[in-house]
């Protein structure tokens, strides 16, 4: 693991992705803020205030909130979507909104899947998908966007298809990367300097050696920024911790774990996610080169003034030289 510690890297170390620049490390994950939505769809008033209100309190990067390709693919009805023109004017005004306070954002593409029924849906069905999402590709950049996430995590639609447990399928997207794959090909005309690509990944799908193989080839396909968070898990894992090989004196979640493992094998940027509530534990990771990046998502809506106070936290712990001492969990 490269050792960032010996370069001074902190949480507010800047960052450059292309043309992109991420003047701190700590990250607003999607988080879909259905109370701010309605059935229709469309972004609300309220969602472009709240978006520019975390902007404003200094976040490095915001990655807005799951965007359906199709009313269907919805997780929920109140989820904002992406899947007609007719969306362009309220996503483009979040962007801006976002933008106003020199913040890069990124929309996360999603769809909500087929859960154990995947199987059974038809290639001709899922080639429609694919499509949607290029669409709704195209769209994003015409909203202004710094860049996309693919939501390839939480089983959804791409996680099913990346998922050795769930698709069993024998025509060409029983390759369980086909669908990113493609995807990725067909909209590389979309991708400049100005313009990058991230992905969600689930870490386990099913297990933490699946999620590890399939960033690589992520990494290999052109993906800029990878977002570590959890997949399909196997059946045999009846505990709250989802991977087998997490050390007992681990102090954070085994998603961030697993996050740390697959930055040791991959070269791109890697953003870490889950239970992250505090100053010391996102500088914790930072600081020692187990991650690029921190997502911050519950706390921060719980608290609209974080980044407050962690630079508070922050120029205090260094000003009296206090270490970073983070409790283990049992495994």
């Amino acid at each position: 693991m490269e050792n960032f510690a010996k370069e001074k890297i902190n949480i507010f170390s800047e960052y450059r992705i292309k043309n992109i620049v991420i003047k701190n490390r700590i990250v607003l994950p999607p988080m879909v803020r259905f109370s701010l939505i309605d059935k229709s769809g469309y972004v609300s008033d309220e969602l472009i205030k709240w978006y520019g209100d975390i902007a404003k309190s200094g976040v490095g990067l915001i990655i807005v909130e799951a965007s359906a390709v199709e009313e269907s693919g919805k997780l929920r009805e109140n989820q904002i979507g992406i899947w007609n023109d007719s969306f362009i004017e309220g996503l483009t005004k979040v962007a801006e909104e976002i933008h106003r306070y020199n913040v890069p954002c990124m929309i996360q593409i999603h769809h909500v899947g087929f859960l154990d029924k995947l199987n059974e849906v038809s290639e001709n069905e899922i080639d429609r998908i694919l499509k949607l999402f290029e669409e709704a590709f195209v769209r994003a950049k015409k909203c202004g966007y710094d860049g996309i996430e693919i939501h390839g995590a939480h089983g959804y639609l791409i996680s099913q298809l990346n998922s050795k447990k769930i698709n069993q399928r024998k025509d060409k997207y029983g390759e369980h990367l086909y669908f990113s794959r493609k995807l990725i090909e067909n909209t590389k005309f979309l991708f400049d300097d100005n313009f990058i690509l991230g992905y969600r990944i689930g870490a386990n799908e099913p297990e933490l050696e699946d999620g590890i193989n399939n960033a690589k080839q992520l990494e290999k396909y052109g993906i800029d920024i990878l977002h570590v968070s959890s997949g399909i898990p196997s059946d045999k894992y009846k505990r709250q911790v989802k991977i087998d090989c997490l050390p007992k004196d681990f102090p954070l979640n085994w998603i961030i774990y697993s996050g740390i493992k697959i930055k040791e094998e991959i070269n791109i940027p890697v953003i870490g996610v889950y239970g992250i509530k505090k100053e010391k534990e996102a500088s914790w990771l930072v600081e020692n080169g187990y991650l690029d990046f921190v997502a911050v998502g519950r706390a921060m809506i719980a608290r609209g003034t974080w980044m407050e106070k962690a630079r508070k936290d922050f120029k205090y712990r260094n000003l009296n030289n206090i270490e970073i001492k983070l409790k283990g969990e049992k495994c």
